[in-house]
């Protein structure tokens, strides 16, 4: 280095920190982030107020044009991350943004220390923040900056799992990447996609991604899906984990010479599909079909393809919300046709609403419900399965509870039907309802 240089930096470092990081000479801002770096590493107290003046400075040096120095930005920025706690959250979104853009087509060296610097993010809880920068950097047309986003998906929800790194966004993502054109964005969105098998099971991720799918890229998933097994646990914890005490293990205890049960924390965490998918909105498409024509038909056969169409929309897995007053308030006149064929349909389109709706369907139970349990009394065994089904349906997605029942005016209908024991098999599973209720509710 010349004397001039020498020089140069000399006065420079009695600039403030935000003067050197953005002098026009690509020497000081190198020789600041070094000195930024060095500093973050002596702080031992992650509320110390210098961590704060700093956390804004990252987004602009993170992007430098320069890239030996943008690589001495990124080292300034891990060692930042490590001495901080949380509260720097707020510069996630920000920051994570400005490496998406800037450092995913860099030297293999940057784009690693890219990936450090976000699990470094999610560490210190800035998940939204990451997985934000995520669906952008996987919309970059340059292939080279796609594969390392989908690499440290991987990476974040192999080493955090499923309980801090939300699934649910990461399968949103996955099926514009199954036809891209680059094979290697192909192969490491295949990678992820059994990497969420791990965590949440092989049938969540089929029934959300395999319809979205070519059937190549179905028959290749098929044949590696039949080698995922052991347990997907974390390996790494968030900051605010990281000072607890570790949960004692819980060995399961066998006697003789029998295998031992299997530990709970073997299998993959339980997942409900249903808060895996995005709402589907069928009170629309429900208007432009055949719906309110085919219900006011004279002809039976015309009525039931009309209900037909409801069952059908409601068949997805999740429902969007809206005003289904008047469709509820069709489905109970329904319910009581004078013909069979039509009013198991319409007891099935609610039990599919009730799956779909879920808590958002509560009050058209309530309102549905009197005319189901009446149905009860009647011996027809395809009426009695699909009142079973749809009672059921309404009861586990919590539409329903026995308090609808007991409070309500339903309990002599009830009563009337389980004095008849006309149907055994629906006798049990009312019973099961009852006696999973009495225990929830310690009564």
């Amino acid at each position: 280095m010349s004397t001039e240089d020498e020089k140069l930096l000399k006065e420079a470092k009695k600039l403030p920190w935000e003067d050197r990081l953005s002098h026009k000479n690509w020497k000081v801002r190198n020789d600041a982030n070094i000195d930024l770096a060095s500093l973050c590493d002596s702080i031992t107290d992650p509320k110390d107020p210098r961590l704060r003046e700093f956390g804004h400075y990252f987004r602009k040096t993170v992007a430098d044009s320069n890239a030996p120095v943008q690589d001495k930005a990124l080292d300034a920025l891990i060692a930042y991350l490590k001495a901080a706690d949380s509260d720097v959250g707020r510069y996630g979104k920000e920051v994570c943004d400005a490496i998406v853009a800037k450092c995913l087509t860099g030297r293999p060296k940057t784009v690693e220390k890219a990936q450090a610097v976000f699990m470094l993010w999610i560490e210190l809880e800035a998940v939204d923040a990451f997985l934000d920068a995520m669906e952008k950097a996987i919309k970059n047309k340059v292939a080279k900056a796609v594969v390392p986003a989908i690499d440290v998906m991987f990476q974040a929800l192999s080493e955090f799992g499923a309980k801090v790194v939300p699934p649910k966004r990461m399968l949103k993502m996955l099926p514009e990447l199954f036809d891209h054109q680059d094979q290697n964005v192909r192969a490491s969105s295949k990678g992820l996609t059994l990497e969420l098998c791990r965590w949440i099971g092989k049938d969540p991720v089929k029934s959300i991604l395999f319809e979205k799918m070519r059937d190549t890229m179905k028959k290749e998933l098929e044949a590696e899906l039949a080698n995922v097994s052991g347990t997907a646990k974390p390996t790494r914890k968030i900051r605010s984990e990281q000072d607890k005490e570790p949960e004692p293990e819980v060995v399961t205890e066998t006697t003789g010479d029998g295998p031992a049960e299997e530990s709970t924390s073997d299998a993959p965490l339980e997942v409900d599909e249903y808060e895996l998918v995005d709402p589907v909105d069928i009170l629309t498409p429900l208007e432009k079909s055949g719906f309110w024509a085919g219900v006011k038909a004279t002809k039976w056969s015309e009525r039931k393809e009309g209900v037909a169409e409801l069952t059908k929309l409601a068949s997805t897995k999740k429902i969007a919300p809206g005003d289904f007053t008047e469709v509820c308030r069709t489905l109970k006149k329904l319910v009581t046709d004078v013909n069979i064929a039509v009013s198991v349909e319409a007891i099935q389109a609610i039990g599919n609403l009730a799956c779909g709706l879920r808590a958002h369907f509560s009050g058209s139970s309530r309102f549905l419900l009197p005319v189901l349990l009446e149905k009860l009394k009647e011996k027809k065994p395809t009426l009695t399965e699909a009142l079973t089904q749809t009672l059921q349906a309404m009861y586990k997605s919590g539409c329903i509870n026995l308090i609808d029942i007991v409070e309500g005016k339903c309990v002599s209908l009830l009563a009337s039907f389980m004095s008849r024991a006309i149907a055994c098999a629906v006798k049990f599973e009312i019973l099961i309802i009852i006696a999973t209720w009495k225990l929830e509710h310690g009564t």
